[in-house]
């Protein structure tokens, strides 16, 4: 569905909010709801409900098709959870589905976009992560729940306007330079330093609660959905007591995918991603 570039009117309420002090702006998302620029997926249509048209504010898809990942990438994401020798081990020997992405390890400017598929009303995802994602939404609407999918893949350039209108926000608050940029950084990740940026996140709420805020964490939906999420693969990226390690503020929105695997362990370790790659591999995060 190709959507409009200009602000909607719900974004511009949205932005209109910011001095009543709501919490509006999550991991790369302005206002309560989605801000999306995806790709052009490589495949159309989806196996899963769309939700409803005026629900999700999103610009039309980028031009062009995306260069393909490299040809040595990992099929499954299942082949990446043994850790290899750890003396030899660096992040850059980790497969796709473990790729870190943060403000300390930003995606390469040269990074190739991944191949992108469709997964609801024109959002996008790595195609090798589709599937489990249709699978993990399928399940929570058979249980009753309504979860809606409010951001997806995002260009860089995209990223980088969601930042700089976090900063401008900062600085209405009345942050100065670099302070500004860090606490922008908080909440909104730099251009770069996005999991949605390499196709492998996405931002999920309640269809009765669309707001990112906190109360999105007693929704019924997302209660259901952070308990079931490592059976497809799945972790909450961003938990409310790991900010110091993530450096983002809690998102009890953003999903990140790992493989079933990894997102099994995570969970059971009760380790955020960073300490989890760098328990398991060894590898140390400066």
């Amino acid at each position: 569905m190709v959507r409009p570039s200009s602000l909607t009117r719900r974004e511009l309420i949205a932005l209109a909010g910011v001095g009543a002090g709501a919490l509006i702006i999550g991991e790369g998302v302005l206002a309560s709801e989605a801000i999306n620029q995806p790709a052009s997926p490589t495949h159309s249509g989806s196996s899963e409900p769309s939700a409803p048209k005026e629900a999700i504010a999103q610009e039309a898809p980028s031009p062009g098709t995306p260069e393909k990942l490299r040809e040595d990438a990992p099929a499954s994401p299942e082949e990446a959870t043994e850790p290899a020798a750890k003396a030899a081990m660096s992040l850059e020997d980790l497969p796709w589905n473990l790729r870190l992405v943060n403000k300390d390890h930003p995606l390469d400017e040269n990074f190739p976009l991944p191949d992108l598929e469709e997964i609801t009303d024109g959002y996008a995802v790595d195609a090798r992560i589709r599937d489990d994602l249709a699978a993990f939404l399928k399940a929570a609407r058979k249980a009753g729940y309504d979860p809606i999918v409010c951001s997806a893949f995002r260009s860089h350039d995209r990223q980088r306007e969601l930042y700089r209108a976090r900063v401008r926000q900062s600085k209405e608050e009345g942050k100065r330079g670099q302070e500004a940029k860090e606490d922008a950084a908080f909440w909104v990740a730099p251009p770069y330093a996005s999991e949605h940026e390499a196709g492998l996140a996405v931002d999920l709420v309640d269809g009765d609660y669309q707001k990112l805020d906190e109360k999105q964490e007693t929704t019924a939906t997302q209660k259901w959905l952070m308990k079931h999420c490592t059976k497809y693969g799945f972790i909450l990226r961003y938990p409310t007591d790991k900010s110091a390690v993530t450096g983002i503020g809690y998102e009890p929105w953003h999903y990140r995918y790992v493989g079933k695997e990894a997102a099994s362990a995570i969970a059971g370790s009760g380790l955020c991603f960073e300490e989890w790659i760098a328990e398991t591999y060894g590898i140390g995060l400066a």
